[in-house]
Formats: C-alpha cells, sequence, structure tokens
C-alpha cells in the first residue's frame, strides 16, 4: 500500500503495503532492458507513462487494474482516507487541477477558463473562474461555492477532520467574483503556493464537519461527482468498482467503455495479469519478472518514483517512550541490506534516501537523516540502550522497568519480497536485543490497523502527489500532521516550522529553510527512518495508453493526466 500524500502526501498517504509498486518487463511486445540498468545518480529518471495524444487512440475498450482496498473512508480530504481512495476519486470527481510529470500544476481547461494570482494591498489573491457547463453529477453549478466550501473544509478549524490545513489555513476569504462562476481567494499577506491548493474540490451540500467527517463512510456518493466517468457498479464487499462514461459530462468524450478496480493483494493481481483478467501490474521484484518474461503482447514501463518508503515506529508504546531508545532502533538498521533485499534483480542502485520534505531528484534536496547525525553503527545502538537502562535477559531480550524490548511489525502482503524485506529488518534488531514479531494481514485490513494503531512498528510509503514538499512539511512534522504516525513529534515543531519556513516570501527560500530546518527535526523525534526511494517499473498489455492518469501513482511521477485521456491504440 502506499504515501505520502503531501498532498504529499498530501498525502498524501497511503500507507504501504510494503513494496514499491514496481513492476516490469516484457515479452514479445516490446523489451525494454537496454533501459532498464539504472545507477546513481537518480536525477536521471524521468515519467514513463506511455503518453499518446487521445486523437490517436480508439474510442471504446475496457481497462482493468488492481487496487489494493476501498476504503472506509471515501472523502479524499479526510485524513482517513488513502492513496486508493484518491484513485477512485479521481475517476468519478473533478479534476480542476492537473499536473506535469515534474510537478508544474496548471487548470484543468475543462472545469477552468481562467486562473489568476495578482497582489492586492499586500495581499496574494487567487481568481479562478469555472467554465459555464461545469457541474456536480446532481445539477449543482461548480461555481466560487465550491471554492468556498473546500477552503472552509481544510482550513484547520470547526471540528473538520482533514488531512492538512497547509495553505489553506493563510486564506482570508473565499468571495464571488464578477460572477457566481468565478472565485476570489484572498490570503493574508503573501502566499508562495497557490499552484498547490484545490487539486480536489467537495461539494458545496458537504457543509459540516459532520458531514464532511461521516457522509463518505462506506458511501461514494456518486451524486456529489463530476467528470466524464460514473460509478456504474460499487460493491465494497466483493471488492469491485467500475465506471461507465457519464451522460452529464461536458468535454471531451471519455475514450473507454468500462473502468474497472478489483481489490487483490500483489501475488492475486501478478496472477491475474498472467492469466489476462487484469490490463497492468505491478511485476517489481526479480520473482515477478521472471513470471511475466515469457509472456506475450506486453510493455514495461519504469519511472522515476515519487513514493518515500519509511520504517515508523510507535511512540506511545512504553519500550519507544524515550528520544536514545527510538534513535538506538534506528541505528541498529542496514538500510543498505533492506535495499538489496527490495531491489534483487532489479539492476537498480540508489544513494541514501535521508528526507521526508524532497526526494532526491529534487532541485534542493539535501541528505538530513545524515545532517541529523544517523549513522548504521550496531556497537553505538547497544551503547546508547545500555546508557538508557536497557538490560539484557538470558534470551537476549533486552528488558527496561518490567517492559521487554520487544514489538509487532504488520505486513498486508504475501508477496515473498514483503516477508523478505520484515524478516532482514527482524534479523539486524536482534544485533540489540529487541524481539520483533512480524505478522501478515490482508490489504483490506491496512486502513484499519494503521487508524486503530495496532502495531509497534510499521512500514509505511509515502506517494506525493504534488511536487510542493516544503509546503506540506507540517503534514509529517507537526504534533496533529496527518502523517505523523508515531506520535514523536513535539508541540514545538509546529511554530519552528511557521517560523522558520512558511515565514519565508519564496518558495525557494521555504526549500532551504525547509532542508536547513528538517535535520533538527528528525534529531529531536526519531519517529521514522527513510529507508528508500526505488522505482516504479509497471506491465501492461501492449496498446494501452496514458497510463497512470491519477496522482500517487508512479509512472507519471508528479503528473495528473485527463481520466478520459485513457485508453488503448487502434
Amino acid at each position: 500500500m502506499t504515501k505520502h500524500s503531501r498532498r504529499r502526501t498530501i498525502l498524501t498517504l497511503v500507507a504501504l503495503l510494503a513494496l514499491p509498486l514496481l513492476g516490469c518487463t516484457s515479452g514479445g511486445t516490446s523489451s525494454r532492458t537496454d533501459e532498464l540498468v539504472l545507477t546513481s545518480p537518480q536525477p536521471t529518471l524521468t515519467s514513463d507513462n506511455d503518453s499518446v495524444d487521445r486523437a490517436e487512440l480508439k474510442v471504446g475498450g475496457t481497462l482493468t487494474t488492481a487496487i489494493d482496498e476501498i476504503s472506509p473512508q471515501l472523502n479524499v480530504l479526510h485524513r482517513d482516507s488513502q492513496v486508493s481512495t484518491q484513485t477512485l476519486w479521481s475517476w468519478y470527481n473533478p479534476q480542476v487541477i492537473l499536473s506535469t510529470a515534474t510537478g508544474e500544476s496548471y487548470p484543468n481547461p475543462a472545469y477552468i477558463s481562467d486562473r489568476q494570482v495578482s497582489t492586492v494591498d499586500g495581499n496574494t489573491v487567487l481568481t479562478m473562474t469555472f467554465v459555464d457547463a461545469a457541474r456536480f453529477n446532481d445539477g449543482t453549478p461548480m461555481d466560487w461555492r465550491t471554492i468556498e466550501s473546500t477552503w472552509i473544509a481544510n482550513r484547520g478549524d470547526n471540528g473538520y477532520d482533514h488531512r492538512g490545513s497547509t495553505g489553506y489555513d493563510s486564506i482570508a476569504s473565499v468571495a464571488r467574483g464578477e460572477s457566481d462562476k468565478q472565485a476570489v481567494v484572498t490570503f493574508s499577506g503573501s502566499f508562495a503556493w497557490t499552484d498547490a491548493l484545490f487539486f480536489n474540490v467537495i461539494h458545496p451540500a458537504v457543509d459540516s464537519a459532520d458531514k464532511f467527517n461521516t457522509a463518505y463512510l462506506d458511501d461514494s456518493h456518486a451524486e456529489w461527482g463530476a467528470g466524464p466517468y460514473k460509478i456504474e457498479t460499487w460493491d465494497a464487499g466483493s471488492g469491485t468498482v467500475t465506471f461507465a462514461p457519464n451522460e452529464n459530462w461536458w468535454g471531451d468524450p471519455p475514450l473507454l467503455d468500462e473502468r474497472t478496480f478489483v481489490v487483490m493483494n500483489s501475488v492475486a493481481a501478478l496472477n491475474a495479469f498472467k492469466a489476462g483478467d487484469l490490463d497492468l501490474v505491478a511485476t517489481g521484484t526479480a520473482d515477478r519478472l521472471e513470471q511475466v518474461e515469457a509472456m506475450q503482447g506486453t510493455t514495461s514501463y519504469r519511472a522515476a518514483n515519487v513514493s518515500n518508503t519509511m520504517l515508523f515506529v510507535n511512540a506511545a508504546r512504553p519500550q519507544f517512550s524515550d528520544l536514545a531508545t527510538r534513535q538506538a532502533l534506528f541505528m541498529a538498521i542496514d538500510r543498505e541490506r533492506v535495499k538489496d533485499e527490495v531491489f534483487e534483480g532489479l539492476d537498480y542502485y540508489e544513494s541514501p534516501v535521508g528526507s521526508a520534505v524532497l526526494y532526491p531528484f529534487q532541485q534542493g534536496y539535501d541528505d538530513s537523516l545524515a545532517a541529523a547525525g544517523y549513522t548504521f553503527n550496531v556497537a553505538e545502538a547497544n551503547n546508547l540502550l545500555d546508557e538508557a537502562g536497557w538490560t539484557t535477559e538470558a534470551d537476549g531480550t533486552r528488558v527496561r522497568d518490567g517492559v521487554r524490548f520487544e514489538g509487532e511489525m504488520p505486513i498486508f502482503d504475501d508477496d515473498p519480497a514483503v516477508e523478505s524485506r520484515a524478516y532482514v529488518i527482524r534479523q539486524q534488531l536482534r544485533a540489540i536485543g529487541f524481539d520483533l514479531k512480524v505478522t501478515t494481514h490482508p490489504s483490506t485490513e491496512f486502513s484499519s490497523v494503521l487508524r486503530e494503531k495496532n502495531w509497534d512498528l510499521m512500514t509505511l510509503t509515502f506517494s506525493s502527489s504534488d511536487a510542493y514538499g516544503a509546503m506540506w512539511m507540517c503534514q509529517v512534522y507537526c504534533v496533529d500532521g496527518a502523517l505523523n504516525f508515531s506520535g514523536a513529534m513535539p508541540e514545538a515543531f509546529q511554530s519552528l516550522i511557521q517560523e522558520r519556513v512558511d515565514g519565508e516570501p519564496s518558495k525557494e527560500a521555504q526549500v532551504k529553510a525547509a532542508m536547513d530546518l528538517e535535520p533538527q527535526l528528525m534529531r529531536e523525534s526519531w519517529g521514522f527512518l527513510p529507508l528508500y526511494n526505488g522505482p516504479v517499473i509497471k506491465t501492461a498489455k501492449a496498446g494501452l495508453a496514458n497510463l497512470d492518469p491519477e496522482p500517487y501513482k508512479g509512472l507519471d511521477m508528479f503528473g495528473i493526466q485527463p481520466v478520459e485521456d485513457v485508453g488503448w491504440m487502434e
């Protein structure tokens, strides 16, 4: 499953099922083995989603792929939403803002006829005008009230359990412009990240915190959606969601006759792809590559991964209550060995990953983890634990004040590579007297296990929906941040971020300030350990074009493209 969500996650998040969504190689139609040998540095990686002009694609055909889960919370703006929530949401809700692979956002002309940013009396003003035809499925026009309702839901007050208020809490007002179709968004002072807001919007009918928090629980609310596709079938029990062309759509007609998602774990998905039942699959381990190698009529794609896989510790547990213990735990993890296990057979290498804010291929990136003083050092880890009062019992497990140095780490897939990664971590932690129990759960339990914090250690993959990591820094490092799963972040972090990062006048200055501050935040919390980014590799049936149009999906990096343009070559 997957992370980030900045919107970063924004992050949104998603957490992980264990592997990066890697996939690859082909047989038959196309073989890209000459392109699959990657070396450091990673900035050479690009988007690889088989981008084709829609005029070259046929009208008709179906597309079926696997999805990790149908999350209980189906409101994509809610903090309990997952990457799977966003994936489904994108196919029946407005895609108001689109993005290039490298992260430059722009308004979708099917929804927005004009978008302007200006400065009035020292305040940044964003003006957005909806096209006349834009309306929700229930007939409600998309207009300035759509932007107002989205702002109210995200600004950080009145009980809305949103994913993050960053940016929205800087807005002073949303008002009607020259007509109902025009929204005038006025910020309090200067605001640098207007491009990062309003990717997802919410229907004005969601007009209270109670509706925002509960209306979408196990209810997709098709009538509040809009776009080229509508819900044809939504069966969470069987794990099937199907979309069909929406007769109320005003833009370019969708190319597919039917778009279907089926809940499957990675092993079942691979088998279904091999049987011809799926059109696209992740195949990013040596074993999975070998299984698809002889298949005919397939094509493989590889791109830079806008995901960050991290090991989290639950700081609410008594064995992890102090900073020194958490630091020692992470110092016992040999990240190179973990990467060797995950990347075996992929002909892939990457330098150590050291930030939860930026990726190594982004301008301004620094290795914050190294700057925080982190090193893999088992001897020093044991010294820290000795000083923290942990003693070793006869069975090799440490104990302090009657609390055993042990814990449970759930995994959510039965893929051998997922299990191997978990057991590598388990073996490494034995060297410092930590007894790790690995438990396997179906992917459908991921949301509940994560939300209810039924774990001591957990590997999460955060997938970013945009390139504006410095803006979403508080999601990871603030005490109430949507991605603060460790619970290790002190309250003081929020004011530090506001003062040192948010207070800078430009994007460039904020990126530098974020990179300067992050080592301190890591050093004073030790709530998570970045492990790797990895590539994204997927294998598709030949002829499928414009893959992964939604946020977080990988092959198009930060790209968000119109879902109506996904289709098949003639």
